[in-house]
This record gives structure tokens, sequence and C-alpha cells, in this order.
């Protein structure tokens, strides 16, 4: 069936091998982050298999799918009060930053004699969740204690996801001390400081990361061995772990400009074309955007050149390819973050694994 994905498990292997290496180096623990792929078990496992004990993961309903793997579980976004039961059922920790959620999950978890985790979010510039106000932090840090069912867990951050705000030591100590107050406000030190996601990887391969942070939740670093600060690729990883293969349903010379009134797209955007000559071979392929997203996507043959794509069809450029192309046949695609994340959330993508 096409499209699919082809999930090399032995080089998720080897990636999830040199990142954990490399943060043991430095003290830190990994919590591996699952969104991308859903939560999928077969591939959670391999985190698990090479010695990582936590997953995190943004959606209670990929939580569920791994709630037979023995890892801790986190949900790393702020749960949403409708969703209070279900987090104090799927997740061991949660990231928080409001008291009414807290105050939810952690009545919840009593009626079902569990223990629910406690992360509390800082937000240190970018913006996004966590509290700015960082007396009420305190106050609610010391106010989780008072819950049966619920204790202080850790202290966290996020940083480059919205306003792309970089990770530096000055905020990374920012956050010990601010851990070490919550700890003293909750009456016992907090277990876990996380400092943030795979852009912190620089900061701490340079040194940079403070005692007293001893935490980062990665996806992208054991998914595709790259860290996001400087976008730059670790050596000992592979960057091929999720390969796509798609069909081509027409193959055709073309021209490489459109004729008539150029419209908008669906975002209101007029788009732009090269002109690359009368006579260009094109292959038009069964994907879209409902599938991929072609801006972080590289097809593994260099002379193939991505054109677009719309929700269903993917448009490119084979005229200079050394490949010989045909209808019925396949290009193969190598994906980036969201790309990944796009085909696993696709009922219409086949997910294979390599071992």
């Amino acid at each position: 069936m096409y499209p699919r994905v082809m999930v090399n498990l032995g080089h998720l292997r080897q990636n999830v091998r040199t990142m954990k290496a490399l943060c043991d180096e430095k003290g830190i623990s990994i919590t591996g982050v699952t969104k991308v792929f859903r939560g999928d078990p077969r591939i959670a496992k391999i985190f698990l298999e090479e010695g990582l004990t936590m997953l995190g993961d943004s959606r209670v309903e990929n939580l569920k799918r791994m709630k037979d793997l023995p890892g801790e579980k986190w949900l790393i976004r702020p749960p949403m009060l409708s969703e209070a039961a279900a987090t104090a059922r799927f997740a061991d920790a949660a990231l928080h930053s409001e008291w009414e959620v807290i105050q939810a999950v952690a009545e919840q978890a009593y009626r079902m004699g569990r223990q629910h985790k406690v992360i509390l979010m800082a937000d240190l510039g970018d913006i996004r969740e966590g509290y700015v106000d960082y007396e009420e932090l305190l106050r609610v840090a010391a106010r989780v204690e008072s819950l049966p069912a619920a204790t202080l867990y850790g202290l966290g951050v996020n940083l480059t996801c919205f306003s792309f705000i970089q990770p530096d030591t000055e905020k990374l100590e920012q956050l010990a001390r601010l851990a070490q107050k919550a700890g003293e406000a909750a009456g016992h030190p907090l277990q876990i400081v996380s400092g943030g996601n795979s852009a912190t990887l620089d900061l701490m391969l340079r040194g940079g990361i403070p005692a007293g942070v001893n935490d980062l939740r990665l996806g992208e670093g054991l998914l595709f061995g790259r860290e996001r600060a400087k976008y730059q690729y670790l050596p000992g990883t592979f960057q091929d772990v999720f390969t796509l293969e798609c069909e081509i349903v027409e193959l055709k010379e073309k021209p490489s400009l459109p004729w008539g009134q150029v419209g908008v797209d669906s975002y209101g955007h007029k788009p732009e074309f090269v002109d690359r000559g009368p006579k260009r071979l094109k292959a038009v392929c069964a994907l879209g955007k409902q599938d991929f997203d072609p801006e972080t996507t590289w097809p593994e043959d260099p002379g193939v050149l991505i054109l677009g794509a719309s929700s269903d069809h993917l448009m490119l450029d084979v005229t200079d390819s050394r490949q010989e192309y045909r209808v019925g046949g396949t290009v193969r695609l190598r994906l980036g973050y969201f790309s990944t994340m796009r085909a696993f959330t696709s009922d219409y993508v086949e997910k294979v694994y390599l071992d």
C-alpha cells in the first residue's frame, strides 16, 4: 500500500544510544517525547530498551496507547480541565500551569487510588505555557502538597517553540533557583528540573547547563539526531529513521510555468513559479498535505525537485534525475519532524517497520 512510511528501528536504536551517552556524560536524564509518532508502542519500546525510563507526549490518547509499556508517562502539554480523569488515569506526571486543573486531576487520582506527580512550568520568555508570576508559582508549589493524591515532582521550562527564544545558561540558572525555592515551599527537594527540549542540546554539549537542571524532553534529537538551536546533526546519529514512499500517478512533460491568471492559495498567498523551461518531466504522486509536510521533506534522489503539493497531490520535477521513473513506480522521500508527525497522524499512510 502507498503511501507508506518506512521506520528503521535499528537506526532509531543507534540514535537513542548516542543521545543517552551524551546526556549521561552531563548528568542529564532524558524524557523521550513520543508525540511525533502518536505514541506508537513499537517505536516507544525502543526508547525504553535503550535505557530511557520516562516517556512524554502531548496527547492523553497517545499515553493510553502506551499504557502497557513500563516507563513513567508524562503529559507534556498542560492538561485540559475536561480531560482531568483521563490525565489521572494515563499520566503518571504532567506539566501544569493552572491550580484549578491541578486540583481536578488530583481529585480524580484520589478516586482511582493513584498518585499524580505535578511538574510546574515556568515561562522564561517564550510566552507559551508557564507562570510568569514566580511568586504565584511558589504559592502553588506549597499548595500542591496539601492535596492527598498529588506531589510536587518538578519544575520545567519550554523554549524555542513559539517565540523561538533560545535557551542559555542565565535562563537555566534562573530555573534552577526557582526549583530550589519551589522545593523549599513544598517542604522537599524536587526530583525533576526539566530544562527544555532538543534546542537545549547545543547548550548542554558546550557545558552551559548549570547544576540543578537534570532533565531534557527530547524528540527531534532522538528521532533525527539533530539539535534545534543551530539545526546541526550530531555525530553518530542517523537522519533516515523515517522514509516515505509514494506512488506516481502521472508522468508527463509540461512547462515549468502555468498559464492563465494566477489567483491566491488557501492561505490567501499568491504562488510564485520559477521558469526552468517549456519542457520539464513532471511526476504527480498520490500524496498531499493531509499526509505530509512538503517544507520538511527532502527527496532521496538529488535529481528530484519538490515543486509543491495540494491536499492530496504532490508535484515533482524529475527532469534532472539519473533514475528512470514510471507511472506505478515510487519516489522515496526523507522526512523531517513535522512531516513525520503528519504522516503518522494520517490514516492514509501505511507504517512499515524495519528491524
